[in-house]
């Protein structure tokens, strides 16, 4: 973490900026002013405000214009987290060695549909970078969002991982691929497949300034009626004797056997997190318990009573040094009025309590207002806040963007009342954006262009350009001294950005842990 008197002029400089409204940048592309401590005096509690962003059934990221305007309204609304969507039915929404390694494409192809329900594909960009730039350029923090998990498509999706991987994948008894729920699953058994997925996760963790990474509710066996594949046979048969597994996919040594996998993967997986960036937050949103585990064989609550005990046996290096710690659990309590969602909700509390080691702090909900069937009310929908606030429980998280830009905006931001931190960071932890300014008189080479400011505080940061579309890194910069207001920090970009600015760059911190 920074040190007190770096933090200081971080606060003063985006308490500087939120005064100045930042006039010198294009109104329409103006994040939000961050007011900080004193929005959070005024709106209660610090707690986690979120929601998911996904590409499915709505347009908030549909253009660069568009997840501008998502992460502008949502920080105005109140929120202070997003979950955005970058591994989704068999691709990546961001540039990616590992799939390309795997599959010979580096993201979604143009023409796939990022989901079943699309209509034409749409052009693939880097919506990772483009997500995370803009969400922290209005204070909000970035979780990389990890949707599909060992799901590898829908079973209308023919994609190349399902093609091209077939050993890779888990099958039920009659030698089926497509599981009950309707999706075709990686097994979470094959040694390949968990380092494929376990890669994708790493590469974006070195890749992009995150907050955070999520796994949904796919970091799990993909049902309780798969585990017939040739692969899971034989790690059973050398554990038991030879024998075959029991044809009842209900028995409960074999249900336990295939749980014990689960867990022995998701150890390994949180501490080969832990080891390459120890401060990012490590979140799960797993079904409710206990239909998680009598349908997918996951126990998360037990996974939030890991310490030091439960690393993985086989971990070598810095990752046998971490401990196999979640930070957050957001179990989707989706339901569709408050009488049920109580019922639901209080199960999950009284589940963490009595199997997770009381963590309430970091437990979640995950609040439904629009999906399958009716919306929420809005009477429902803050109730359901409100039950999670008395719970003692850390925040919650709305399912999903469209409900909360859509349905309620309004009503969230009277009920929210003002903007807070979220509790797992320093109140500045994403300050405001730097805008640079041309700068006028100063030599520069062929197409290129200089552009200055004075006032910097000293640190890492990403000097990050806009074309005029839509905001991209241009490269990592630091300032080893702060600047003065005397002073001015020159920059020579190539021609073609109309904004350029600074972003604070949080990798190295959190390397070294929150």
């Amino acid at each position: 973490m920074k040190s007190l008197p770096i933090k200081l002029a971080w606060a003063l400089c985006a308490s500087a900026l939120a005064l100045s409204g930042c006039a010198a940048m294009k109104a329409a592309d103006e994040p939000v002013p961050l007011t900080g401590l004193a929005d959070a005096r005024g709106a209660g509690k610090a707690e986690v405000r979120g929601t998911w962003i996904t590409t499915t059934a709505n347009a908030a990221l549909s253009t660069p214009e568009s997840t501008a305007h998502t992460m502008r309204t949502l920080r105005a609304i109140g929120l202070n987290t997003v979950y955005v969507e970058c591994w989704k039915n068999g691709y990546t929404n961001f540039p990616s060695e590992t799939l390309k390694r795997v599959i010979g494409v580096d993201r979604r192809p143009a023409d796939a549909k990022a989901d079943p329900s699309d209509g034409a594909g749409r052009p693939a960009r880097d919506l990772l970078e483009e997500s995370v730039i803009e969400a922290h350029r209005n204070g909000l923090v970035a979780v990389a969002w990890f949707e599909y998990g060992f799901m590898a498509a829908h079973q209308s999706t023919l994609n190349h991982l399902r093609r091209q991987k077939p050993d890779w994948l888990s099958r039920d008894i009659r030698g089926g691929e497509v599981a009950p729920n309707g999706f075709v699953w990686m097994n979470p058994l094959h040694p390949e497949a968990r380092r494929f997925l376990l890669e994708l996760v790493l590469e974006a963790i070195d890749r992009y300034d995150l907050d955070g990474i999520q796994l949904d509710d796919r970091i799990v066996w993909p049902y309780v009626t798969m585990g017939y594949d040739d692969h899971t046979k034989k790690v059973y048969a050398a554990e038991h004797g030879g024998r075959e597994p029991p044809a009842d996919h209900t028995d409960p040594a074999w249900m336990r056997w295939r749980a014990d996998k689960v867990n022995e993967f998701a150890r390994l997986f949180t501490q080969e997190v832990r080891a390459r960036r120890p401060g990012l937050i490590v979140s799960l949103s797993p079904a409710v318990y206990p239909w998680s585990w009598e349908h997918y064989l996951l126990e998360w609550p037990k996974w939030a009573a890991w310490t030091e005990k439960d690393r993985h046996p086989g971990a070598s290096g810095a990752t046998a040094r971490a401990t196999p710690r979640w930070d957050e659990f957001i179990p989707q309590a989706y339901r569709l009025n408050y009488t049920s969602f109580e019922t639901t909700w209080l199960s999950q509390v009284r589940a963490m309590r009595e199997l997770g080691g009381d963590r309430q702090q970091d437990l979640l909900a995950g609040i439904r207002i629009q999906g399958d069937g009716p919306d929420s009310t809005w009477d429902d929908l803050r109730r359901s806040i409100e039950l999670t606030r008395a719970q003692g429980n850390g925040g919650h998280v709305l399912w999903f963007s469209r409900g909360v830009l859509e349905r309620y905006p309004r009503e969230l931001t009277a009920f929210y009342g003002g903007w807070v931190p979220s509790p797992r960071f320093a109140a500045h932890w994403r300050p405001m954006s730097l805008p640079l300014f041309r700068s006028a008189g100063r030599a520069v080479g062929a197409g290129e262009v200089a552009w200055e400011r004075g006032d910097i505080p000293r640190g890492r940061y990403q000097l990050i350009g806009h074309d005029g579309r839509a905001w991209t890194v241009v490269r990592d910069v630091e300032i080893e001294r702060d600047t003065g207001a005397g002073g001015k920090t020159v920059f020579f970009l190539p021609a073609g950005y109309a904004q350029v600015e600074l972003l604070v760059d949080r990798r190295d911190q959190l390397a070294r842990g929150r």
